[in-house]
């Protein structure tokens, strides 16, 4: 790349910092610029040294996490990439972040870990300091294109998302009218945050949103969201009903739970009784699957370049032909609406 990664680190504990910093300073595209133990003297630093992404540890004396990020949100908002302890308070803490405008949340290793454990915040560190740009509008005659279908009423909507998913999923679930099919989701997020998120979500919706147990039966107006971390989230037909299936086994296309797996157990359940979602993400985890579910029928969306905050999993879905049509997050809850109301007006 032409210039560097400009990173300041903002941790109370000097372990933390040090840590952080040889992590990122193993990558030569990443310069560390600065580093603070508290978000006061984090303050003028960024106003001095004018950042392209900040690390932000969410629990420090003199001012939290979260209100110095909403203070950065206004004053000059720059990418941040919060880093969480792994514990219910942190995962509810983290979900409000995202929400605030956080571009990502690393999960905090475990105080006896070494250093090889922060080396997945090297890509976050990366895709936050790229994620404005590239998001024009790269297949625009794609998304402003009316796809002719025929109307039906589906059995089931897939949803996958990662980096950017739980400001895209607050964009449309709370939009959906109470009666809409059953949402099966899978969200790239640790263990505890999904229990998070789906508890933050349920307080906005009309819709019932909940963190996804095995051998539940789908039904009208609920959303189901996979369990971060340990399992795969599948769907089940059995005896002509639905239901959800928590499924072990090893990470695919990088993740667990993954979204290629949800889309694929959807197109072989349902086939064209489905419509399948990809969102903002970094990646290529769900691409095949969409792909399987659109070649069974499918009716399949894509988040628009422009709207994603990473454009990297619905790119690539894209490129493999697996995306009927792209819209723009602010019209993905009305397109689904529109797509999924039978001839009467109603979604049974």
């Amino acid at each position: 790349m032409s210039r560097k990664i400009r990173v300041i680190i903002v941790d109370d504990s000097k372990t933390g910092r040090a840590f952080i910093a040889t992590a990122l300073r193993r990558d030569p595209d990443i310069e560390i610029i600065g580093m603070a133990a508290d978000p006061l003297e984090a303050r003028d630093l960024i106003i001095k040294d004018q950042p392209d992404v900040i690390t932000l540890d969410i629990e420090m004396p003199n001012m939290n996490g979260l209100q110095f990020l909403e203070k950065i949100m206004r004053m000059r908002p720059i990418p941040v990439v919060m880093i969480s302890s792994l514990t219910a308070r942190g995962a509810e803490t983290s979900i409000e972040a995202l929400q605030l405008g956080a571009f990502d949340c690393f999960p905090k290793p475990a105080a006896f870990s070494g250093i090889e454990a922060y080396a997945g915040l090297v890509p976050l560190v990366k895709a936050a300091a790229g994620s404005g740009a590239g998001r024009n509008s790269i297949i625009n005659s794609v998304s402003n294109k009316s796809v002719q279908r025929k109307v039906i009423s589906p059995e089931v909507i897939a949803i996958g998302a990662s980096t950017g998913g739980v400001e895209a999923l607050g964009a449309i679930l709370p939009r959906l009218p109470s009666a809409f099919p059953p949402i099966m989701i899978t969200q790239h997020m640790p263990p505890l945050f999904t229990a998070s998120l789906a508890t933050r979500l349920n307080q906005m919706c009309d819709i019932q949103v909940q963190e996804a147990e095995d051998g539940v039966p789908l039904e009208n107006g609920h959303a189901y969201i996979a369990p971060g971390g340990t399992r795969h989230l599948h769907l089940k037909k059995i005896g002509g009903r639905l239901f959800t299936s928590l499924d072990g086994g090893e990470p695919v296309s990088g993740h667990r739970p993954s979204v290629d797996e949800l889309f694929r157990s959807v197109a072989h359940c349902s086939g064209a009784s489905s419509v399948g979602v990809i969102l903002t993400g970094m990646g290529r985890d769900g691409a095949e699957g969409l792909l399987e579910m659109r070649k069974a029928g499918a009716y399949t969306l894509g988040q628009s370049a422009a709207s994603c905050v990473v454009y990297g999993m619905p790119k690539a879905a894209m490129e493999v032909g697996a995306v009927e049509r792209m819209v723009p997050l602010s019209s993905i809850a009305e397109t689904l609406i529109s797509y999924c109301k039978s001839e009467n007006g109603g979604f049974v």
